[in-house]
């Protein structure tokens, strides 16, 4: 296989999945890293190794590469901080360089339909990175719903335990409204994403209510810009009100649930909340020939199907285990940028879609403008 030279553009906590491409690819690599700060281009030089050619602006990467349509670059992970997802793939498609691009989309529904109208019209590749989707819980889900063990989906309801909340998004820009527009958007994406797959449909209608209601009390904060998450992680910042060094700004709410009508009719509902102290996903989905339940979303867990009728039976009549993702969703990221390298190799079908990552933040952001204004029930505007 000839080797291809591949970018990452934003070089905090998720430039990881860059590491999958060698291993993927052989023979290809990492060769450019983007970020505007030196300590995102060290981290850089860590992952991909003191060969990595490093830049400060994505500008600069075209410039450097030999401009718009030289083809030099394979293809460019995006991964920067989500309010600048639109401009940094705009300015990639435009440059003919396929894109890669980290959920969600973008933190407006504007935006999102302007990266799709450029992708459509530069013809450029463009993959957003919905990794949950190869997750082995819900490819699991996925099969039976599909193979009728349920019958036709009629209701759908994720709980999201984030029991690492105050860690991963309070500490830096995802607690500030005019960074990451709403944690339904930044966390909330990928459940709403998946919800819309297993029920083969996006949502129409949105209604929702949320507050703020331990993470805003706290009084410890720090600008955390020269660390990244894994620098402060750690099982003992509990109970969440004694967390320490939280972002300065912090406007989003820490409690969200919403509930949805998607155009077939299904009727679904997500609840999140990042003060638990349990970390973990629960889907249930209901058909009108039985339901089915995650226990566990990873390696160990397993997923119960019921098909009679019976009273109280917590092991359910069928019980299938969840094999893979035993660190997480490592083994979703691998297989996702297996996709994505597919995908700039042949243009083929593939799980995730551009139009559903739009989907997916148009239903979180008009359901948090529910939140935000008591409760309104809203319609969501479709893709144009």
């Amino acid at each position: 296989m000839s080797e291809k030279l591949y970018a990452v553009v934003g070089c905090g906590a998720r430039a990881v999945i860059g590491t999958h491409i060698p291993a993927l690819e052989p023979g290809s690599r990492i060769a450019w890293a983007v970020d505007p700060s030196p300590s995102g281009r060290d981290r850089a030089r860590a992952l991909f190794g003191d060969e990595v050619a490093l830049h400060s602006s994505t500008a600069e990467l075209i410039s450097a590469t030999g401009g718009p349509g030289s083809g030099r670059v394979a293809g460019a992970i995006v991964a920067t901080p989500d309010d600048t997802h639109a401009a940094v793939a705009a300015e990639l498609l435009e440059a003919g360089i396929g894109v890669y691009l980290e959920k969600p989309m973008a933190i407006t529904v504007e935006d999102a339909d302007e990266i799709l109208r450029v992708a459509r019209r530069t013809g450029t590749p463009l993959y957003v990175g919905h990794n949950m989707r190869h997750m082995s819980v819900v490819r699991l889900m996925k099969r039976l719903i599909d193979e009728g063990a349920i019958g036709r989906v009629q209701a759908i309801w994720c709980r999201h335990f984030v029991g690492n909340g105050g860690d991963y998004y309070f500490k830096d820009w995802h607690a500030e409204r005019s960074r990451s527009g709403t944690l339904l958007l930044q966390k909330g994406a990928h459940d709403i994403d998946v919800i819309h797959y297993l029920a083969g449909a996006s949502s129409e209608l949105v209604q929702g209510l949320g507050d703020l209601m331990v993470y805003g009390g706290v009084a410890s904060r720090r600008d955390n810009s020269d660390r990244t998450m894994p620098d402060w992680f750690s099982y003992e910042n509990w109970p969440p009100r004694a967390s320490r060094d939280l972002n300065p700004v912090i406007d989003v709410e820490d409690i969200s649930m919403i509930q949805m009508r998607l155009s077939n009719g299904v009727l679904a509902s997500y609840q999140q909340c990042h003060f638990t102290p349990d970390y973990w996903r629960n889907y249930t989905v209901i058909g009108d020939a039985g339901r089915l339940e995650n226990f566990g979303d990873g390696e160990g867990g397993v997923v119960r199907v019921w098909n009679r009728r019976h009273a109280y039976a917590p092991e359910g009549d069928l019980e299938y285990p969840i094999l893979g993702d035993a660190g997480g969703h490592e083994d979703a990221d691998r297989l996702t940028m297996a996709e994505f390298l597919g995908f700039l190799d042949s243009g083929g079908a593939t799980v995730t879609s551009a139009k559903d990552a739009r989907d997916a933040v148009a239903a979180a952001v008009f359901g948090a403008r529910s939140i935000r204004s008591g409760g309104a029930v809203l319609p969501i505007p479709g893709c144009e």
